[in-house]
């Protein structure tokens, strides 16, 4: 019956402090910030320094009892809009079965994903705003029906304090989608805010400097 979802990325004092990057941990809440699930990030560190964002990854998520309900996984792919062959997809795969695909699509402009069933049949889009940064801000990537034209919720980046932002790639995020919307493709729909999670790490590295110098003026 969820229809927000919360993922708070926890802190890690060692990236914090040596800037490298470590696995990411998850705490998923409903909206009365009660957590209903526990993400762990699985990967090694080459990945992780060298490979990030792009890097590969699987994300296991488990209820408060242990039980992994929810496998994430996401093969090594590109970044750029200039490589439409080889754009970012992450395989939502609940233990033993397939729940839906996320998709990245080519645009030059703006961060465009398109959900789809487990038959890869698509059924809602994703369309993020041509500025991600999020300076002292929140950032609204819009859920939409298939002709773009009518919004039916969000994934939001909140804006999590200049301290957070700048000495740390964490982050929290939000997820608003319709109360009845089939459990499958709100299960895909945690997969699509991780792959924007991953791909937001990077950019909110290229913006540090810029909060740190401005800060300072």
């Amino acid at each position: 019956q969820l229809d927000r979802i919360i993922i708070h990325q926890q802190v890690d004092l060692l990236e914090a402090i040596l800037g490298t990057e470590t696995s990411s941990k998850y705490e998923i809440k409903n909206h009365l910030g009660q957590r209903v699930y526990f993400a762990v990030e699985e990967n090694d560190c080459f990945d992780r320094n060298l490979c990030s964002p792009i890097r590969s990854f699987t994300i296991r998520i488990a209820d408060n009892v242990g039980r992994e309900v929810i496998t994430v996984n996401r093969p090594l792919r590109c970044n750029s809009c200039w490589f439409p062959c080889f754009l970012q997809e992450v395989i939502q795969s609940p233990p033993g079965t397939i729940a839906g695909y996320v998709v990245q699509n080519w645009d030059p402009f703006l961060p465009k994903f398109t959900i789809q069933n487990e038959s890869k049949e698509d059924v809602l889009k994703i369309i993020g705003p041509y500025a991600t940064c999020g300076c002292f801000e929140d950032v609204d990537f819009e859920v939409k029906a298939l002709n773009e034209m009518s919004t039916i919720g969000k994934i939001s980046k909140y804006w999590s304090g200049f301290v957070n932002n700048v000495f740390t790639n964490t982050a929290n995020f939000g997820i608003q989608v319709p109360v009845d919307l089939d459990v499958r493709i709100k299960a895909v729909m945690i997969g699509a805010c991780f792959l924007i999670v991953s791909m937001q790490n990077q950019e909110n590295k290229r913006i540090k400097l810029f909060q740190l110098f401005t800060a300072l003026l």
